[in-house]
């Protein structure tokens, strides 16, 4: 069954991961059930896409069907892109320090889109001190340099809503 098809949501060309072409086909993604659909997606400045691309080829490895939306994203196309997409989760990798000005924003938009469901994880490099902020507004985990991509897959199985 043909489960979605790759759209281009934003500037950058949205693409989907599919589990016989990688990263960067835009084929017709195809399995047996209804895998977790995970946005992946780099706001702010931050150039640094390597650590994303591999979450997102790990992800799709275990199954699920990720959609990275690319480098330089606002807050409302990272959202635009999620609702789009009718994720499940929404993974944002920032590299740059700018998790306290980005997150905010984008756990807004989440709310006045109504994707309350969606569950927020966040990857890069984020001082102790800001995790608990983050919490509050609802971004569910927070995983650092050097965390095991199948902790981030196990964390995701285990706390995502079906799809």
């Amino acid at each position: 069954m043909v489960v979605s098809s790759a759209k281009i949501v934003t500037p950058n060309p949205a693409l989907i991961v599919n589990p016989s072409h990688g990263v960067g086909t835009r084929e017709m993604v195809t399995e047996v059930s209804n895998p977790i659909r995970v946005l992946v997606a780099k706001p702010g400045l931050d150039g640094h896409d390597r650590g994303a691309k591999v979450i997102a080829r790990a992800l799709r490895d275990a199954g699920m069907e990720v959609i990275y939306t690319g480098i330089r994203q606002t807050p409302q196309m990272v959202v635009q892109a999620a609702a789009q997409e009718d994720v499940s989760v929404l993974g944002l990798s920032i590299l740059s320090g700018a998790h306290m000005e980005l997150l905010p924003e984008i756990m807004r938009l989440l709310r006045d889109q109504g994707m309350d469901d969606v569950l927020v994880v966040l990857g890069g490099i984020v001082p102790e001190a800001d995790r608990e902020p983050l919490a509050q507004i609802g971004v569910s985990a927070v995983f650092g340099p050097g965390t095991s991509t199948n902790d981030i897959i196990d964390y995701i199985k285990t706390n995502a809503a079906p799809n």
